[in-house]
């Protein structure tokens, strides 16, 4: 085959080999946040400023992905999904009784939860106790944690699919997800919650002035 011949056949088997890979995976104008999450991308946006002080640690999400799915107990025992808490602003925070700093926080996620109206924000605290599982309410309860209701994993679902998401191993881990069921920012570690500064974030996840 003459040389011009085989590059006009090569480079007709690149257009096509890149026509399946757009036809695949979609084009950087068709894809990320021009679906179900592409909404969301001006509300990180409003978000990534005000990562600071007491929550600087937050990773906002420059492009939003919809959320983990995952199931696991709400308070009356029965499996519960964050999709099916839809509708209002969700700061999912996994933690354990084992954990030190998780349960230093908890005081202070327990004020947030206070500090705004459960129908436009909730406070999902999954607990990852799997032994003893009596311990964890006990604890809560002990030590004034009131405002938040009890999730749990007592089967340990959970963490390896937030692992994944967040890419980290380590405790506590909390994903901020909006309305629309899309992540807007990660947090690997502990922050005080009940801070100005914490309070300043989701008043603008939730789209307060």
């Amino acid at each position: 085959m003459p040389r011009t011949t085989a590059a006009f056949a090569a480079g007709i088997g690149l257009v096509a080999a890149l026509a399946a890979g757009l036809a695949l995976y979609g084009t950087g104008t068709t894809g990320g946040n021009t679906g179900a999450c592409a909404g969301a991308a001006k509300t990180a946006a409003r978000l990534a400023p005000l990562a600071r002080g007491e929550v600087a640690a937050l990773q906002v999400l420059e492009t939003p992905r919809p959320a983990p799915a995952f199931p696991f107990k709400g308070p009356e025992g029965r499996d519960v999904t964050l999709a099916g808490m839809g509708g209002r602003t969700l700061l999912v925070n996994l933690w354990a009784t084992w954990c030190a700093p998780c349960k230093a926080e908890m005081p202070a996620l327990d004020r947030l939860q206070a500090a705004f109206d459960a129908k436009d924000f909730h406070v999902v605290a999954i607990n990852l106790d799997t032994r003893n599982l009596e311990t964890p309410p006990l604890w809560l309860k002990e030590n004034g944690i009131r405002a938040l209701a009890y999730y749990a994993d007592p089967t340990g679902r959970v963490l390896p699919v937030l692992q994944k998401e967040t890419g980290t191993l380590g405790l506590p881990t909390t994903i901020l997800v909006d309305a629309g069921g899309c992540t807007l920012g990660i947090m690997k570690g502990p922050a005080d919650w009940a801070s100005e500064d914490a309070k300043r974030l989701i008043a603008a996840a939730i789209g307060r002035p």
